[in-house]
């Protein structure tokens, strides 16, 4: 007789959250709460970027530019309008930042406050969407300064050192939708199923390999970096003795990048560019996109630093959209990058 297959036990998210809001004595169940408005918007976002190549008026750029400069596309306005809505009413929050806003968002009137603070970039690598190459959210959520302040919370509510980052995540939009997050105890990732409409774990305990063949960098830039940058991508590169250089793969959203080195292994490098005026200290954002994908880095054992040798988790935003350089992978790759670092 053919034996019955054995059925795969499947754990949802909002089961996973629950069963650790559980292990925590006096949770209250707002931050699990908080984590359900913000699956729902993510959700509607992956349903749109899923209809794109579908929809006219979902494709290509607005005639708008967000406080970056950058001209806006019609999903990244759609992706920031969906987010907003969703977290801004949800009671938990008590302030909310987003990368295409200048200022704070503040929680509506005649909505409750929150114990919690979130930085969210709606739709990183948006430069792909008309390409069908994979973007992403990405969130970082702190608890407020004064927990049991019933006030509208401000800029310094936001502008936290990462480490004290209660939760950390990004979403992918890809062949699957894919959320990982970290509350501090690991790495989890959970698979959209649309049949149930529910994301599920499907990448329980996540670890980034010790090291790893693949490096991810834009090196038509590298011309501007410093010459330490440009030593070691030499030595990476370098064929040596007989040694097998490492592999390049860059796709240009950050999310994706390094979504694949956290299942693979390797390093991501963003330098700053020594002859830039507009981005003297590198073009990624501290708040809305180093600090927290170092924070799931480094709880996957991981490492992430600046091109000086600096831990992100330990720098200070001192403005909303101040940016920085990023190295960000594998153990080994970035302790072998720190040995190119000037003492």
């Amino acid at each position: 007789m053919n034996a019955t297959p054995k059925q795969k036990k499947l754990i949802s998210l909002s089961q996973f959250i629950l069963e650790e809001q559980l292990k925590i004595p006096h949770a209250s169940g707002e931050f699990t709460a908080l984590l359900s408005h913000l699956v729902y918007a993510a959700k509607i976002v992956g349903r749109e970027v899923r209809k794109a190549g579908l929809l006219d008026d979902i494709l290509g750029a607005t005639e708008d530019t967000n406080v970056q400069g950058e001209t806006q596309m019609k999903l990244d306005q759609y992706a920031d309008n969906a987010f907003n809505q969703s977290l801004k009413i949800c009671g938990h929050l008590c302030v909310l930042a987003s990368e295409e806003h200048e200022a704070i968002i503040p929680i509506p009137g005649g909505y409750n406050i929150g114990k919690y603070t979130m930085a969210i970039d709606p739709l990183d690598g948006s430069s792909n969407i008309d390409t069908n190459v994979s973007i992403g959210t990405i969130f970082s959520i702190h608890q407020r300064l004064e927990p049991n302040s019933k006030e509208p919370g401000t800029e310094k509510d936001l502008l936290q050192k990462g480490h004290l980052q209660r939760c950390a995540g990004y979403i992918i939009y890809g062949s699957s939708t894919m959320l990982v997050l970290s509350t501090g105890k690991g790495v989890s990732g959970f698979t959209l199923d649309p049949s149930v409409g529910e994301f599920l774990l499907s990448h329980p305990n996540m670890q980034m390999p010790e090291s790893g063949d693949i490096y991810s960098a834009n090196e038509g830039n590298a011309s501007y970096w410093s010459p330490e940058v440009q030593a070691y991508l030499q030595k990476i590169k370098s064929i040596e003795g007989g040694k097998k250089p490492k592999t390049a793969r860059y796709i240009g959203s950050l999310v994706a990048d390094f979504h694949r080195n956290l299942l693979k292994g390797g390093i991501f490098l963003y330098p700053n560019d020594t002859k830039s005026s507009k981005y003297p200290n590198g073009k990624l954002r501290l708040l809305y996109e180093a600090a927290p994908m170092a924070f799931i880095a480094e709880q996957a054992g991981g490492m992430a630093v600046t091109v000086k040798g600096e831990r992100i988790l330990d720098l200070t935003p001192k403005e909303l959209h101040e940016r920085t350089t990023l190295i960000i992978g594998s153990k080994r790759e970035v302790e072998e990058f720190l040995t190119f670092v000037p003492k």
